[in-house]
């Protein structure tokens, strides 16, 4: 139980959402910061304006899964307006207060250890970014299926990147069907893709594979599909980015090619709210209950 924290969430969209129930559930107090679009409100939660006074007393700031940009603006799918954190703001935070976000920019990073506040982010740790990989893979799949003409099964499918998003794509995509080809560059990835019974081949080669590739799913997010491979792809290939913004793929020379490339971040706040901010919600109130 979290009787007797208090938890200030600010913006985020409808996985926030689970994650504000889920602690109310175990007792926490829960103030919204962004949320004034939030018609239908949650039930022991406090709608309240960003201000210094209310944050003065929290154990944890939850901030949205893509953290804060370079100016302290924060997204919120729930507020009329932007909604930005400046430096009075984390100096108002108690020292004990932890400070959530799915991923950190280097204004949030900054601004965190100048106040010595702790910084947790949360898509770094394993138990949360292997669970969330899982509606990862299955909305970029459900994207290839709504923007092709052929089956997933029999498909030439190729996966870039062997991290969590991608061993997990892989394999959903091997379970049905697809002939799937997926590229690394750890000679340990490239042995597990093997092991998987998948075509394996390093990051170096990519040139040299993509030449009958029907669905292309990017995980890396460095520019890895750049001009010079985009022509080497098939026009008729389908590209699903799901790396965080911008992606790994030249998106302008795509189109002048005439290559449907689709960006897909935080697909899973889209195709499994409710799924992702469970996963969420079990990872931030652990860490909350064992700061004490």
């Amino acid at each position: 139980m979290l009787t007797g924290k208090k938890v200030a969430f600010v913006g985020g969209d409808a996985r926030i959402l689970e994650v504000i129930r889920h602690l109310i559930e175990l007792d926490a107090g829960a103030v919204l910061m962004g949320f004034d679009r939030l018609e239908a409100g949650i039930p022991g939660a406090e709608k309240v304006g960003l201000t210094v006074e209310a944050l003065a007393d929290v154990d944890a700031l939850v901030l949205p899964l893509a953290g804060l940009d370079e100016e302290g603006y924060a997204d919120s799918a729930y507020s009329a307006g932007r909604i930005r954190l400046q430096d009075e703001h984390f100096s108002a935070l108690p020292s004990y207060c932890q400070v959530f976000s799915g991923i950190a920019g280097p204004y949030l990073e900054q601004i965190c250890r100048r106040h010595g506040l702790r910084l947790v982010k949360l898509m770094d740790l394993d138990e949360v970014a292997i669970l969330n990989s899982i509606p990862t893979a299955e909305g970029a799949i459900q994207m290839a299926m709504e923007n092709t003409d052929i089956t997933i099964h029999g498909s030439r499918s190729m996966v870039l990147g062997f991290g969590r998003c991608g061993m997990t794509l892989a394999r959903i995509l091997a379970a049905m069907g697809a002939k799937v080809k997926a590229g690394a560059r750890k000679p340990a990835d490239l042995a597990r893709i093997r092991e998987m019974g998948l075509t394996a081949f390093p990051m170096k080669d990519l040139g040299d594979q993509v030449g009958d590739a029907e669905i292309i799913f990017n995980t890396i997010p460095a520019p890895v599909l750049t001009a010079d491979i985009l022509a080497r792809v098939p026009r008729n290939c389908l590209i699903i980015d799901i790396a965080s913004k911008p992606g790994g793929t030249d998106f302008r020379y795509a189109q002048r090619r005439g290559i449907r490339a689709l960006l897909a971040p935080s697909l899973p706040g889209i195709v499994a709210p409710k799924t992702a901010g469970q996963i969420l919600a079990g990872t931030l109130s652990r860490y909350i209950w064992e700061s004490g």
